[in-house]
């Protein structure tokens, strides 16, 4: 969770930076030192993205789905497990981690891309307006995918799996 949320604190500065050294006439032209900087910036936000998601799927979720043994009843230990137990909890499991498991890896991949466009063009992001547009779409579509991730893993992994409480009802099963 720690390097989800410097990764999610990132996005602001990402963001602004992106559009204020990338729009035609802009007021703020970045030094070398500033591009520099930036650039640094990016790489880091994309290695945070792909520790964020590289931690989440080989430290953690292990431990998420974790089998228990057989004729455990208490299964308040087995989040995973806990879940799938009850049909009206059964679509945490089934969206949620989906979610986490597969679509969270549009941030990392998505944040590699704009660090190495913003790298590679840098000065001609100005110029191009489509190029520009993909550069902070993509910047987006990280942000989104972290926050949606990060919500399921507080939602599955902070609340209903560790303390098992009442049903938590996110589909109606038949």
């Amino acid at each position: 969770m720690g390097f989800g949320a410097l990764f999610m604190l990132a996005f602001s500065g990402a963001i602004g930076v992106i559009y204020a050294t990338t729009v035609t006439g802009a007021r703020w032209q970045p030094g070398s030192r500033d591009s520099g900087m930036f650039r640094f910036y990016l790489v880091s936000m994309a290695a945070l993205a792909w520790l964020t998601v590289i931690s989440g799927s080989y430290v953690v979720y292990p431990w998420y789905r974790a089998v228990p043994p057989p004729g455990t009843t208490d299964l308040a230990g087995y989040p995973q497990r806990l879940l799938l137990s009850n049909p009206l909890t059964a679509g945490w499991h089934d969206l949620g981690m989906e979610w986490k498991e597969h679509v969270a890896w549009f941030a990392p991949i998505a944040m590699t891309m704009v660090a190495y466009v913003f790298i590679k063009y840098g000065p001609q992001l100005a110029r191009s307006r489509q190029l520009r547009s993909a550069v902070l779409a993509f910047t987006v579509v990280a942000f989104i995918a972290t926050g949606v991730a990060g919500a399921f893993g507080a939602f599955l992994n902070k609340y209903a799996p560790v303390r098992g409480g009442a049903d938590i009802v996110l589909l109606r099963g038949k």
